[in-house]
C-alpha cells in the first residue's frame, strides 16, 4: 500500500496518527503515553492463578492499568512459571487490552530497534524473508554472529540492509544496554512498575512507507526535530492538523458500518466476539455494472476498511453473486495483493465451503470501533432496541 503523507497529533498523553494516499485517511492509530502499549516492559503483581481448559495454568497480572492484563504460564523458549499470588514477574504487552478483555502478555522479552531485534530468551539469529539479496543476509548474518554475547538471539529486520553493518552492530550495543536496563530497575522497583516505554510508533509507521512518503506533518516542535534527524523528508508544523487535513470527519465515517462504492453498492461491516463479517451488497447498481465489476471494487474497499478500521481475528466476506470459484478467483488475488504488505500479517484463507472468503489477521492493537466507542446499555451490544 502506497502512502504519501502522515499526520501526527500530540496533545498531551495522547496521540493520534493517520497515513494518508491521496489526501484519504488509509491508516489510523491512537494511543496514550499512560496505557499498557504494545512493546512496553511491566514488573507485574501476580493477582490470581487460573486453571485453563486445556489444562494449562494461567495469571493474571497487575500492571498498573484499567484492566489485569493475561499472561499464559508456558510460553515456547521458556521453562514453564510456577508462581502464587503477590509474587513479581518481568512481563512485556504483546496485545493490548481491548473492549471487556485486558491486555496480554509474555515473559519472551524483545526489544524492537531500526535494524535488528533483541532477543534475550532466545539462540540464534534469523533474518527477514523480505530480505532477498543472499551476499546481503551473509555479510549481515555473520556480522551480528561475531558479536554474540553468552545465550541471547537476535533478528535481522528488513530495514538492515539500508544502512552499512556498523550501523547494525552499534545497535546491537544500544538494545543489550536497554536491556540491562530494565533488569537493574526490576530489581530497584515496586509491582506494579513500567520498567520500558516502546519507541513511539510514529517512526515505525515512517519506517514502513519511507520508499513513497513525501511529507510528515506534526503538531509538537520537540518530535518535529527528532523526526528531521531520523529521515531526510519534508517536515510541517501545523497546530491541528487533523482538522486541516479534514481527519475529523474521515474518523467518523470510518466508525460507520457501511461503506458506498462508486458502482452504488454498499459493504456493511460487523464486529462481534467472535469474529468480522462484510457483507458486499449490490444495491443500487449503476446501470452497466455487474456483480464481477461491483465485487473488484468491493474487493480493493475492503482492504483498505481491513487496515484502516484495525480489524483483526477470523474476517468472512459474502461478496454478491455467484460463489463458484473462478468467479472468486480474481478477488482473492485482489485480497491477496492488498494484504501482502500488511504489518499485522492479514492472510486470506481461501473460499470455504459455504461460498465465503475468509481472512485469517494478526490481533495487535485494538479495532478503530473499539478505541472509540462501547457496548450500548440499552442493547447491550446488539445494535437493535425493543419494539
Amino acid at each position: 500500500m502506497k502512502a504519501d503523507t502522515i499526520v501526527y497529533e500530540k496533545k498531551n498523553n495522547d496521540v493520534r496518527l493517520a497515513v494518508l494516499s491521496e489526501g484519504h485517511m488509509v491508516e489510523f492509530d491512537t494511543f496514550s503515553e499512560n496505557a499498557a502499549v504494545e512493546g512496553n516492559v511491566y514488573l507485574g503483581r501476580i493477582v490470581r492463578k487460573i486453571e485453563l481448559a486445556s489444562g494449562n495454568t494461567a495469571f493474571k497480572v497487575n500492571i498498573g492499568d484499567t484492566q489485569d492484563a493475561f499472561l499464559n504460564a508456558s510460553e515456547p523458549d521458556l521453562k514453564e512459571v510456577n508462581m502464587s499470588e503477590g509474587q513479581s514477574v518481568v512481563v512485556q504487552v504483546s496485545q493490548e487490552k481491548r473492549a471487556e478483555k485486558g491486555a496480554k502478555l509474555v515473559r519472551n522479552i524483545q526489544i524492537v530497534g531500526t535494524t535488528v531485534v533483541y532477543r534475550p530468551f532466545r539462540m540464534g539469529v534469523d533474518v527477514s524473508s523480505k530480505i532477498t539479496d543472499k551476499e546481503k543476509i551473509k555479510e549481515y548474518r555473520s556480522a551480528v554472529f561475531s558479536q554474540i554475547k553468552g545465550q541471547e538471539g537476535w533478528a535481522i529486520r528488513t530495514a538492515a540492509v539500508d544502512f552499512d553493518v556498523n550501523t547494525v552492530l552499534e545497535e546491537m550495543v544500544k538494545l543489550r544496554g536497554i536491556y540491562e536496563n530494565i533488569r537493574i530497575r526490576a530489581r530497584n522497583a515496586s509491582a506494579p512498575a513500567l520498567l520500558y516505554t516502546r519507541e513511539d510508533p510514529l517512526y515505525e509507521y515512517i519506517r514502513r512507507h519511507k520508499d513513497d512518503l513525501k511529507k510528515i506533518v506534526l503538531n509538537n516542535h520537540n518530535v518535529e526535530k527528532d523526526v528531521q534527524g531520523f529521515i531526510d523528508l519534508p517536515v510541517e508544523y501545523d497546530a491541528n492538523p487533523f482538522e486541516t487535513y479534514g481527519l475529523e470527519d474521515e474518523l467518523i465515517e470510518a466508525l460507520s458500518r457501511s461503506v458506498s462504492l462508486k458502482s452504488g453498492g454498499k459493504i456493511y461491516i460487523d464486529q462481534t466476539k467472535a469474529c468480522v463479517t462484510i457483507d458486499v451488497d449490490s444495491g443500487s447498481v449503476k446501470e452497466g455494472s455487474n456483480a464481477y465489476d461491483l465485487n473488484n471494487e468491493a474487493a480493493e474497499e475492503i482492504v483498505r476498511q481491513i487496515r484502516l478500521k484495525n480489524l483483526s481475528g477470523k474476517i468472512i466476506i459474502d461478496f454478491a453473486g455467484s460463489k463458484e470459484y473462478h468467479y472468486m478467483k480474481p478477488v482473492i488475488e485482489i485480497l491477496e495483493t492488498g494484504l501482502a504488505d500488511d504489518p499485522s500479517k492479514g492472510h486470506v484463507l481461501g473460499l470455504s465451503k459455504a461460498g465465503n472468503i475468509e481472512i485469517l489477521r494478526q490481533r495487535r492493537r485494538p479495532s478503530l470501533i473499539d478505541m472509540y466507542t462501547e457496548d450500548c446499555p440499552t442493547c447491550q451490544g446488539t445494535g437493535r432496541v425493543e419494539k
